[in-house]
């Protein structure tokens, strides 16, 4: 099962809109309001690669106030 996480930056004050958002995908399964150069941290699982892409893209990356991201998909899950 493939899985990736999702470093976001927000627009600023709105984390915790983007957080209650994030809920609201599938495939989404912990979300995180981190300090750092990112804002949130997101971890997804999906049943293939392109659902996975499907979600960043269609998904995570058009919640409103979503500024920018990057994907780290995970090459080997344990």
């Amino acid at each position: 099962m493939p899985v990736a996480f999702v470093l976001i930056n927000a627009e600023i004050g709105s984390e915790e809109d983007v957080l209650k958002g994030l809920q609201d995908v599938e495939g989404v399964k912990e979300s995180y309001i981190v300090y750092g150069v990112y804002d949130i941290v997101t971890k997804i699982e999906a049943d293939t690669m392109d659902k996975l892409k499907d979600i960043v893209t269609w998904h995570i990356r058009r919640l409103n106030k979503v500024r920018s991201s990057l994907t780290m998909i995970v090459v080997e899950n344990p």
